[in-house]
């Protein structure tokens, strides 16, 4: 049987391009998962882009912490700005979050998805991976773990592939193996591996791709990316937009089409 790939595409509604690619993409039949950022600067304007995806292409909450400025009133008064991921964590693992501050964005954020697509995220993950971290994780399971349907978590505690393991550690020792536990223990569905780290410099998207294909478990697995078009955007400061552009060339290419055949991999959901 062919081993199965969830591609999810993050950051949709931080820039216009960035959603135009992932929607072309979803039409293209390339992806299977869209994580939405319901308070960057182009969500509204990307709203007729994500009601016009095919249907089954799940669509998620991208809980954001470290671009921008928060949406509630109470994480404002203690943030007018998000932390940088540096300093995020490290106040996570000091124990020095504002946490029923947090617990009030993340749920700004859920309704501000709520509110536009007309529906509940049919799955949860982090920008950044920030849902992993301590306190940050503990919200987020709170949260959903009390809701009728409980929406399946992006796994962040085993990652696959080649190349890069100091960043595949740093993911999972800030909070993946962690958030891993705590998932299997509420029986939350999830990713059994996560793939798609590398430092956004190599120029060769196609290489990294044909590597993580040839490390994807017999389980399955889900890759997070991040294509887009190029844009200027006053309010997004962006240090890998070559890299999106990289990724939507290849992702939305016949080698992309010929990868996934060589290595006996089809598209899919895996939770």
């Amino acid at each position: 049987m062919p081993r199965t790939l969830a591609v999810c595409t993050d950051d949709f509604g931080l820039t216009l391009g960035i959603s135009q690619a992932i929607s072309e993409l979803a039409h293209a039949g390339r992806i299977t998962i869209v994580s939405c950022m319901p308070q960057a600067p182009a969500w509204r304007a990307s709203l007729p882009l994500l009601a016009d995806l095919p249907a089954q292409v799940q669509r998620g909450l991208h809980f954001n912490l470290t671009e921008g400025a928060p949406l509630s009133a109470e994480l404002r008064r203690v943030w007018p700005q998000f932390l940088p991921l540096p300093r995020l964590i490290l106040a996570a693992h000091l124990h020095q979050l504002p946490l029923a501050a947090l617990a009030a964005e993340w749920a700004a954020q859920w309704q501000a998805f709520a509110d536009a697509t007309g529906a509940a995220p049919q799955f949860v993950d982090g920008h950044q991976h920030v849902h992993h971290l301590p306190g940050v994780r503990g919200v987020v399971l709170a949260a959903i773990s009390v809701l009728p349907s409980v929406p399946a978590v992006r796994n962040t505690g085993h990652l696959t592939g080649p190349g890069f393991g100091v960043k595949r550690w740093l993911i999972e020792g800030t909070g993946g193996w962690a958030l891993q536990r705590a998932l299997v223990q509420r029986g939350i569905r999830h990713n059994s591996s996560l793939t798609g780290a590398y430092d956004f410099i190599d120029p060769d998207y196609g290489g990294q791709m044909r590597g993580w294909l040839a490390a994807l478990p017999a389980a399955g697995g889900l890759l997070f990316c991040h294509p887009g078009y190029r844009e200027e955007v006053p309010a997004v400061t962006d240090p890998i937009a070559p890299a999106r552009v990289r990724e939507l060339a290849y992702l939305g290419s016949d080698a992309f089409l010929q990868d996934l055949q060589a290595a006996d991999v089809a598209l899919g959901l895996v939770w």
